[in-house]
């Protein structure tokens, strides 16, 4: 059975990695710990955000987890069409990718493929950023179904097999995590369920031995955006050294951050976030009326979609 404290702290975790690595998005390795020697962060603000605001990587999380509670599960094209609507809406952050094949007028099932066939780029890491409400969700179906879900999700805005493996790997991470079981111990069995045109590359980079420095793509792939984040997980022993390791990587600081907050929380539970880090945390939704969710806003929705 998953743990309650466990989902929402990987929702919680996620959304407080987006907003602590917000303002150092693109900057230099080691420019979170310039500004935070004792690695004590604070959730800063700057670049454009303010102190706590999530960004697109919560924000698409949220409409994820409302769209499976509201529709009673995975319903792709509501989704799509919650994702279409916030792109709309302009929000401040989207990535060009992302952007590209919602707004680009084709259908659900068609927009990803379409795009990829055109531009021949679809492995970013904007699949991995969002994942944190529906691997909640599907965590107690188990690891076929949890795989699958990642799946299809990550297709909805993402061509490359890569992203879609990515993602049903994360699944099952935070699935493991959930039912308060190390994660790290069960990923050789997880790629043995990875697409064999797509293991060796994700092996390589989950390995015990590989390191953020020897990425072959900036961070902003799945590859080494999921790889730092297993990275952080492995080298640290607590939910704000996971983070701080994360953010202080530099380049898709908010991501990586994201994603890494999203396994330490679930391994680490809710009650290791520190207060400092959720009392300004908020997360604008554009184009839903003005909503703004606040850490218990995200807690309530952690524990809905764990007992749906």
């Amino acid at each position: 059975m998953t743990s309650p404290d466990r989902a929402m702290g990987a929702v919680l975790g996620s959304a407080v990695g987006d907003a602590l690595g917000a303002p150092f998005e693109f900057g230099l390795p080691g420019a979170f710990r310039d500004r935070f020697p004792d690695g004590v962060g604070e959730l800063c603000g700057g670049g454009g955000w303010d102190p706590g605001e999530a960004t697109d990587d919560t924000q698409m999380a949220v409409l994820v987890g409302e769209s499976l509670l509201e529709r009673g599960g995975l319903d792709l094209p509501d989704v799509f069409d919650r994702f279409r609507r916030w792109a709309a809406a302009d929000p401040k952050d989207i990535g060009l990718q992302t952007e590209r094949v919602l707004l680009g007028g084709g259908t659900w099932d068609r927009a990803a493929a379409l795009d990829f066939q055109v531009e021949g780029r679809g492995a970013g890491n904007g699949c991995l950023m969002r994942a944190s409400t529906s691997a909640v969700h599907f965590a107690p179906q188990g690891r076929a179904a949890t795989m699958e879900a990642g799946r299809r999700l990550a297709a909805l805005t993402h061509g490359h097999r890569a992203a879609w493996e990515g993602t049903a790997l994360l699944h099952e991470l935070v699935r493991v995590a959930l039912l308060g079981e190390d994660p790290l111990t069960v990923v050789p069995d997880v790629l043995a369920e990875v697409g064999a045109d797509e293991r060796e590359r994700w092996a390589t980079v989950l390995a015990p031995g590989w390191r953020p420095e020897d990425a072959t793509e900036f961070n902003g792939a799945v590859w080494p955006c999921l790889g730092s984040a297993v990275w952080a997980l492995r080298t640290t022993g607590t939910f704000e050294e996971a983070l701080a390791a994360a953010v202080d990587l530099g380049g898709d600081t908010d991501t990586v951050a994201a994603v890494t907050g999203m396994l330490a929380g679930a391994v680490h539970g809710a009650g290791a976030i520190p207060d400092r880090w959720t009392a300004t945390l908020h997360v604008p939704l554009p184009g839903f009326g003005g909503r703004v969710l606040g850490a218990d806003e995200l807690r309530a929705l952690a524990c809905a979609l764990g007992d749906a």
